[in-house]
């Protein structure tokens, strides 16, 4: 299978939003879904405390019980990571992320367009080590009281989907509002306002979910392919990615989210997205 038309992708983007926010009515009464289907988490960014989520966030499930008395490790959200890591790699940053889609939409707003200094790549991974692995389990011990420190001090996707609908139906959230929400939302502004000029700003910089992803890039069954004897070197493919490699060149790269533009703009259909690498024939294929 070849996973190449945008058009199918944004129909992807869009329902993978719709089925992890179905309770779009809680926007108005400001309640949380707390039903059975919150145990599970979502494969994309989509916070917990977002009145319309039906599924966890599993960043924030990740840092939830590493914050937890006894320093556990929670085999379902480690489990479940690895498992779509290993099926997927990024390609869930790419089609099934809700603060992904929200980032593709306002790439489309008629702004010049600008590439990330490619060194701040690596912020992602702090941020993944220092607040979603470390901060939690420092917190614990040193209060007796774990925080999920990267939704509590960093998350945009939070500070939009959770704490902008909650203020605006909670009075009381309204007159408790502090320095915390002020820098969060800086934050959210920044990084909005970072994804107007820089495609997918925010996944190439600053999301920890991205980073563990990509870290499986290199081992995922569904993979971007490179027919070398195909390519013409005509940087297409390179132009038309919105995380700013070169397909050709590093075709497992950890940035890559699996969005098949490149696969698009190639034309030597030199790439391929699937499962299987068409270029490459088996003994039976020959004969």
């Amino acid at each position: 299978m070849n996973i190449t038309r945008s058009v199918n992708r944004r129909f992807v983007q869009l329902l993978a939003t719709m089925l992890t926010n179905q309770e779009l009515l809680n926007f108005t009464s400001g309640r949380l879904y707390k039903g059975s289907a919150k145990n599970l988490c979502a494969p994309g960014l989509n916070c917990y405390s977002c009145p319309a989520a039906t599924l966890s966030c599993p960043l924030g499930a990740l840092q939830a019980v590493g914050g937890t008395a006894g320093y556990g490790f929670s085999f379902y959200v480690g489990g479940f990571l690895l498992l779509l890591g290993v099926l997927w790699g990024r390609l869930a940053c790419g089609f099934l992320c809700p603060f992904g889609f929200l980032q593709d939409l306002l790439s489309k707003l008629p702004v010049p367009k600008r590439r990330l200094f490619p060194p701040l790549r690596y912020v992602k991974y702090l941020l993944l080590v220092i607040f979603v692995l470390l901060l939690p389990v420092l917190l614990l011990m040193a209060s007796g009281a774990g925080a999920p420190a990267f939704c509590e001090y960093i998350c945009p996707a939070g500070t939009l989907e959770a704490a902008v609908p909650l203020l605006l139906t909670h009075a009381e959230y309204r007159q408790a509002v502090g320095g915390l929400f002020a820098l969060k939302a800086v934050i959210l502004a920044a990084v909005l306002i970072g994804c107007l000029f820089i495609r997918r700003f925010f996944c190439k910089m600053l999301c920890p979910l991205g980073a563990i992803y990509g870290l499986l890039n290199a081992v995922s069954i569904c993979r971007l392919h490179f027919d070398e004897k195909s390519c013409v070197s005509c940087g297409r493919c390179q132009k038309a990615c919105p995380m700013d490699i070169d397909p050709a060149a590093q075709p497992h790269s950890p940035e890559c989210i699996m969005c098949g533009q490149c696969v698009e703009a190639c034309p030597q259909k030199a790439l391929h997205l699937g499962m299987k690498n068409p270029a490459t024939k088996t003994a039976a294929d020959t004969h």
